[in-house]
């Protein structure tokens, strides 16, 4: 983040993709107002039933983002959670949910999941970076790169 000004992380490879703020801002958004509820219904309800969650629906609340902001944000709540997720017991992993499109999941493949979403943005974030910082500036080198930012 050092390295990004304001406007590389305002820059939008194309009008219906995100900037470096935005990912910032959904992870922002997911890790308190979607996983971190999630874990709670695990924890306290007996098979609860999720509803589908969907970045798409979201996309007010991630325009004009600031990418500071919502990464001091991210990393507040991460750490929050981390702290809540080694208080449960390990037992707690096997508890199941209803998720709408997977079915009966339990907290441990959702954790799984979270993992995943969050390292496929964070690939988003470099391939963002790397388009945005350094394939122009690589001149003839970046040509045979393909970057899907």
């Amino acid at each position: 983040m050092c390295d990004l000004s304001v406007e590389d992380t305002e820059w939008k490879p194309a009008p219906d993709r995100f900037s470096v703020a935005e990912v910032l801002a959904h992870l922002s958004h997911s890790e308190g107002h979607c996983y971190r509820a999630r874990v709670a219904r695990f924890v306290s309800e007996e098979l609860p039933e999720f509803e589908p969650d969907d970045a798409q629906m979201y996309l007010e609340l991630y325009r004009n983002a600031n990418a500071e902001d919502a990464f001091d944000h991210f990393e507040e709540q991460r750490e929050t959670n981390l702290a809540y997720l080694r208080t449960l017991p390990r037992s707690a992993g096997e508890r199941r949910a209803r998720h709408p499109e997977a079915g009966e999941i339990t907290l441990q493949q959702m954790l799984h999941e979270w993992t995943m979403h969050d390292l496929g943005h964070i690939r988003q974030i470099a391939e963002l970076v790397r388009a945005r910082k350094h394939l122009q500036a690589a001149g003839k080198l970046g040509d045979s790169y393909r970057l899907k930012p």
